[in-house]
């Protein structure tokens, strides 16, 4: 006997057989219209759970420094610094009242003026402050995460509200100039 196959005629069952199971390992290499679909965004509601990583004590810290000068005048911190952890619902509203969710300079009467979503929503129990003395400000005990920083500053005049992102990595200090 030999060990090669024999090419004859193929009953038409046989036929239909393999050509459905052809058909079905080929449908079952190809995406599905569920994985075409790409996941929704994640929602810019208020959602106290984003925040819940900001609350957690880390070894990370930021220092930072005030050096802003516009139009010849140096600026200097007006009271305390904010640090508010980055989620969803804070991108969005620093996105609406900055213009940016990495670092802005804005005149505090416009970023009052302008309205946010869901302008009631409560997270300062996640904001963490610190004096700013001799323009000069530190935050301790930070776990890992993105923040933003909230500095009011002035020459004399109307205040201008500086913002910008920074992130604490394996509970490092970072040094941040303003």
């Amino acid at each position: 006997m030999s060990n090669q196959i024999r090419i004859g005629r193929i009953r038409p069952a046989a036929l239909a057989t393999l050509a459905g199971l052809s058909l079905m390992s080929v449908a079952a290499c190809a995406p599905t219209m569920g994985s075409m679909i790409p996941p929704p965004p994640p929602s810019n509601a208020f959602n106290a759970d984003a925040f819940g990583w900001s609350a957690l004590q880390g070894q990370g810290s930021i220092e930072g420094r005030i050096a802003y000068s516009r139009n010849g005048a140096a600026y200097a911190c007006t009271g305390s610094i904010a640090l508010t952890p980055d989620t969803p619902y804070t991108r969005a509203r620093f996105n609406t009242l900055y213009g940016s969710t990495e670092q802005a300079a804005i005149p505090e009467a416009v970023v009052r003026a302008r309205t946010v979503a869901d302008p009631n929503a409560d997270y300062r129990s996640f904001v963490r402050a610190s004096t700013c003395a001799n323009n000069r400000f530190t935050v301790t005990g930070l776990p890992d995460g993105s923040w933003f920083i909230i500095a009011p500053v002035s020459a004399g005049g109307d205040r201008i509200v500086l913002m910008r992102r920074v992130e604490t990595r394996g509970g490092r200090m970072i040094s941040v100039t303003l």
